[in-house]
């Protein structure tokens, strides 16, 4: 599982988006965010080079570090 922190993330819209962009890549996609923390938990066959630029693409940077 990886785990991504998403500045941009903070409503429900933002989980309805990356939700839709990731299960678009990957159908099978397991996500688990945390709106608070401003944090998803990604399971996935896509690796996280992958996934961290579908979320770019998204409109939601992963943050560095």
């Amino acid at each position: 599982m990886s785990s991504f922190h998403l500045p941009d993330m903070s409503c429900g819209h933002c989980v309805a988006a990356i939700t839709e962009a990731l299960k678009a890549a990957d159908p099978e996609v397991r996500l688990e965010f945390q709106r608070e923390a401003r944090t998803v938990q990604v399971q996935s066959r896509l690796d996280d080079a992958r996934l961290a630029a579908l979320l770019s693409e998204a409109g939601y940077p992963p943050a560095a570090g």
